[in-house]
């Protein structure tokens, strides 16, 4: 299962969207990433096996994975 949560921490007071429990391999996480930070119209990265989008896009992420059939723990 997928997880969609915000963080702030070690940011700033930035917040970010992270998306976390995708066992995927490092490529296929960058092609994920760049899918979602296209449909949010917002920068972000791959980190630690974490996708990380900028400001809270919770609602987008989540409404995107559910289309591209993954299953989020709410």
């Amino acid at each position: 299962t997928v997880r969609v949560y915000l963080d702030t921490q070690g940011r700033k007071g930035k917040t970010v969207t992270i998306i976390a429990g995708l066992q995927h391999n490092p490529q296929t996480l960058e092609e994920i990433a760049k899918t979602l930070k296209q449909y949010c119209g917002a920068g972000g990265t791959v980190k630690e096996g974490k996708i990380e989008i900028q400001g809270d896009q919770r609602n987008k992420v989540s409404e995107k994975m559910r289309m591209m059939n993954y299953v989020l723990k709410t």
